[in-house]
């Protein structure tokens, strides 16, 4: 299995209102990706971050193989929620890893 996390913060720009938009549209488009890349085991976006943090939103995210994480990071789908994520978020850090 292959581990994907990827965590952002929001923009400083955004209000708070903007920002829980933000967080709803991109759990509501990266989730939708699960269902369309063969090898996903599941996906999903975190939204309720706690104060003692430093990253404002999350994606979690398994997949079978390494393969169906290259695929999944191609797929149109994912690419276009991933314009979105990137036109609300900066910070971004992501590691993948095996188990």
């Amino acid at each position: 299995m292959v581990n994907h996390i990827v965590l952002w913060n929001f923009k400083k720009e955004l209000s708070d209102a903007e920002k829980k938009d933000a967080a709803l549209r991109m759990k509501k488009e990266l989730e939708a990706v699960k269902e369309q890349v063969p090898g996903t085991i599941s996906l999903r976006v975190v939204t309720q971050a706690l104060p003692s943090g430093n990253k404002d939103i999350g994606l979690i995210s398994v997949f079978e193989t390494e393969e169906a994480l290259q695929t999944y990071q191609k797929h149109p789908a994912h690419m276009a929620a991933a314009a979105y994520v990137g036109s609300v978020t900066e910070g971004r850090v992501c590691l993948d890893y095996c188990e």
